[in-house]
Formats: C-alpha cells, structure tokens, sequence
C-alpha cells in the first residue's frame, strides 16, 4: 500500500486536488475513478480537435493551406504570404482568413490561437525577427478587427529566419514566399459552442 500511495502522490499529484490531497492516503477506487475521468476528458477533447480538423480541411480545401494535427494541436500552415520585406496582407489571403475566423468564432469561442510570423533570410536576424512579428501582428489585427475574434484569444510569435522553420532552405527573394508567411495555430479548441435552445411552443389543450 505505501508504494502505491508514493506512486499516486508523486506521478498524479495533479490529482490530489480533487481527491484531498495526499495527506493520509489515496483510497484505490478514488484513484481510479479519477484516472478514468481524465482519460474521459483527454478522449473527448481529442473528439474535439478532430472534429475542427476535419472541418478545416473540409472548408480550407479551395485554397493552397496545410492542415495538420500534431499532439493535439492543429496547424493551418501557409495561411498567409507576403511580398518582400513588406507585413502588408495580401488580398488573395484575406477569405481563408475571413473562413478560419468564422469557424472558430461560432464553433469555437474559447479556442487559444497562436499566429506564428516567418521571414526569408535576407537581412539580420534580429530585423527578421521584428519582420516575422509585424507579419503576425498584422494577421492577428485582421482576425479581430474584420473576422470579430476576441484579441484575448490571439497571442503571436515570430521565428523570423530561423532555418528550421524555412519552407525553401536558404531561399529569398523572388519564388521563396514559402519562406515569408504566417501559420496559425489551435493550441487548445475548448468545448464546441452550444446552440441556443429552441423555445418551446406550449401545447393546445383539448
């Protein structure tokens, strides 16, 4: 019994509050009950992010994006691209973005969303790194002030030129916007929004 109440308070002390602590001893069926409904919740947020997959790749099919799903995160990657050493947002970008806003604005309300800028690695890397974030920060502005997403649901990251982040290694210039785009990312998709109860008619009495 004490090896395996030093296993439940070291491995899962996550667990001890919602089970008391682990002041005395964690009873086998309270350990158990609890094991079971974190495997519950890790199952049904998984059913979650399939779901926003599979509806992304669905809707994002007409334009030239790659939705991928890794560890419980989904990725739009090459959601926008730009000209170089320009954060302007091109208009051929903007529908995919007016799209990805509304499928998370009414499905997904309390979704965490990370806009990650890139650059092509012409220049310094410090000033790729302000030019990945103007990108970021661009898309972020267009997903709150056209899309109406909440800004407190955006955060942004720039890689700048990172070379393992490059689409084409080594590629700048012309032919290398693989290399200067922003990827959105869904860290987290949250319950999906529920639809407003339909009211009930009362019925006619006989």
């Amino acid at each position: 019994m004490r090896s395996y109440q030093r296993f439940a308070c070291a491995g899962l002390s996550v667990l001890a509050i919602g089970l008391g602590g682990c002041q005395g001893y964690v009873k086998k069926a309270d350990f158990d009950a609890a094991i079971n409904d974190l495997r519950s919740n890790q199952q049904k947020q998984q059913q979650e992010i399939d779901s926003l997959t599979q509806q992304m790749q669905q809707r994002f099919a007409q334009y030239d994006a790659k939705i991928a799903e890794l560890n419980g995160r989904i990725r739009v990657d090459a959601v926008s691209h730009f000209a170089f050493n320009s954060s302007s947002l091109r208009d051929e970008d903007k529908p995919m973005l007016d799209d990805f806003a509304k499928i998370m604005s009414k499905n997904y309300p309390q979704a965490v969303i990370t806009v990650e800028g890139f650059a092509d690695p012409a220049g310094g890397r410090s000033y790729n790194k302000r030019l990945g974030m103007k990108r970021a920060d661009a898309v972020r502005d267009y997903l709150v002030s056209t899309g109406g997403m909440s800004a407190d649901q955006i955060r942004t990251v720039s890689y700048g030129k990172e070379a393992d982040r490059q689409v084409l290694k080594g590629k700048s210039g012309d032919g290398a916007e693989a290399n200067r785009r922003v990827t959105l990312v869904v860290d987290f998709a949250g319950p999906p929004a529920q639809a407003a109860p339909q009211s009930q008619q009362p019925q006619s009495q006989s």
